[in-house]
């Protein structure tokens, strides 16, 4: 923890870019035989938990490149996988994107070397937290919210506010929400936090749920100890939230759609719903890491993602949404109306996780760096 601690202390100093070298692959040869992925659970699939949902298996036989795929269950494991080495790829969120590239641990990428670039949606391809003066450090891959799942036997209807996983209450059931919610175990959360205040206090000037000076941030961490009474468990991995929901008693949480359509697809009393506060969320950019030994194969990785039958495959399982408008149509796992039911028209209401830094726009430079949310985030979860 102390060597994460110094480096997104350095962040706070490097995400100036200042004198960023650049260097990209300028031509494809042979592919290296294999490509290693840092990735999300779900986000890279071979069939075996699902025949159906298989995008890996022709990539191989048509490339050559055996794919070898390493899960992470949060953005802080995939930095520090990759400051480790060893990986060509990562599929990285906002939250992760800009401290890899302040970090060097990736290069830009030659959009010339994939033909498939000019189909990506026009929101994505300049998006800030991939690309940095102009220069694209990454590939667009899957973008979606951080919904609240709910047990329907609990809730008839849906939950209108965040407040049932933020404030002591007694449900709907009669009974208190105290030990059946749960948070997300990883800094971003206190986003949430400043995300739920935008809306109920006002008065305190939040303008950007990752920038937020010292009284804003301090008044989200108090939020936080609240929560901090109520939660049964902090979740960062996807199945163990699944199986909390089905045999712990959990009722309430944030959550992504992906363990919503693995609960509803085992037939368990799960919903989702988009509180009134609205919604922080996730665009995952696929970057090359700055020394890949297998850059040939990371290159047509790329190109092969990009692919609408990759892109509507991936989000008719994870229940994210293409990053290819094409894939939106035609599909016949993710079907036509599925961009619509995984909220495609969502976009400009969701507020994109990303690296909170000390210098911001809306509170003057004058904002609490990402470091600090590392730090006491963990001071929250263990009762400080």
């Amino acid at each position: 923890m102390n060597s994460f601690l110094k480096s997104c202390t350095a962040l706070t100093v490097a995400l100036t870019f200042s004198g960023q070298a650049i260097a990209q692959v300028k031509e494809l040869g042979k592919g290296e035989g294999q490509v290693n992925i840092v990735a999300w659970p779900g986000y890279i699939e071979r069939g075996e938990t699902d025949k159906g949902y298989d995008w890996v298996t022709a990539f191989e036989k048509e490339s050559g490149c055996k794919v070898n795929v390493k899960t992470a269950n949060t953005s802080d494991e995939m930095v520090s996988l990759m400051n480790e080495g060893g990986f060509d790829l990562v599929t990285a969120s906002g939250d992760a994107s800009l401290r890899l590239v302040a970090g060097k641990r990736v290069q830009p990428i030659n959009t010339d070397l994939i033909p498939s670039w000019k189909t990506v949606d026009d929101r994505l391809k300049d998006a800030p937290w991939f690309t940095v003066d102009k220069v694209h450090y990454g590939v667009p891959y899957q973008w979606g919210p951080n919904i609240l799942m709910y047990n329907t036997e609990v809730f008839k209807e849906a939950p209108k506010s965040w407040n049932v996983v933020f404030e002591e209450m007694k449900l709907p059931d009669g009974k208190s929400n105290k030990g059946r919610v749960q948070a997300y175990d990883g800094p971003i959360h206190i986003a949430d936090a400043a995300n739920y205040l935008m809306f109920h206090k006002p008065e305190l000037g939040i303008k950007d749920p990752y920038e937020l000076n010292e009284d804003q941030y301090k008044a989200a961490l108090e939020l936080l100890r609240v929560q901090r009474t109520l939660v049964g468990r902090y979740w960062h991995d996807a199945a163990i939230q699944v199986d909390d929901f089905q045999n712990e008693g959990v009722v309430a949480s944030g959550s992504w759609p992906y363990q919503v359509n693995t609960l509803v697809a085992a037939k368990k009393p799960v919903a989702s719903t988009v509180p009134e506060e609205g919604v922080t969320g996730w665009a995952d950019t696929t970057m090359m890491e700055a020394d890949a030994a297998h850059p040939n194969c990371a290159y047509m990785w790329l190109e092969h993602s990009l692919s609408p039958k990759v892109q509507g495959d991936v989000s008719a399982w994870f229940g994210s949404l293409p990053v290819v408008p094409a894939a939106c149509k035609g599909n016949e796992l993710l079907t036509d109306e599925g961009c619509k039911t995984n909220g495609y028209d969502n976009f400009d209401k969701i507020k994109f996780w990303k690296t909170p830094v000390s210098k911001c726009v809306t509170q003057n430079d004058k904002c609490v760096p990402y470091y600090r949310w590392v730090s006491d985030y963990i001071g929250v979860i263990g009762g400080r």
